[in-house]
């Protein structure tokens, strides 16, 4: 887990034009984490799948903006887990009208794990 599985954008790289070029045409974007999600609709590049627990760095927040968002689904997930409804939600958003959003129950993080297994071939995560 230490080597990323692509192309790793640090925050400090992460503006538009800079997320732009790694976004090919009619790719299925994914973020994982309130902030990311976020930082992209601000952007104007709707996620075809968030994932969010309305926390930030362990502390409650105001969950991003949800206007686009047409299916909406949850899931619990504690900690240091990754549990078998979280993988089952997870699957289901993939065959689910986009955009989707996922709020899940406790945190998050980890989920990214199990949407790079099970996420369309034309997704940037």
């Amino acid at each position: 887990m230490k080597i990323p599985l692509g192309i790793l954008l640090p925050e400090v790289d992460a503006k538009k034009s800079n997320i732009e070029k790694y976004l090919p045409e009619d790719c299925f974007i994914i973020t994982v984490g309130d902030r990311t999600t976020e930082k992209m609709t601000d952007f104007g590049l709707t996620p075809s799948l968030q994932i969010i627990d309305g926390q930030e760095k362990r502390v409650k927040r105001n969950t991003p903006s949800n206007a686009e968002v047409k299916t909406n689904l949850t899931c619990d997930n504690p900690a240091a887990e990754i549990t078998p409804q979280s993988i089952d939600t997870i699957k289901q958003a993939f065959s689910s009208q986009t955009p989707v959003r996922i709020t899940v129950n406790g945190e998050e993080d980890l989920l990214v794990l199990p949407v790079c297994i099970h996420a369309p071939e034309n997704s940037v995560v």
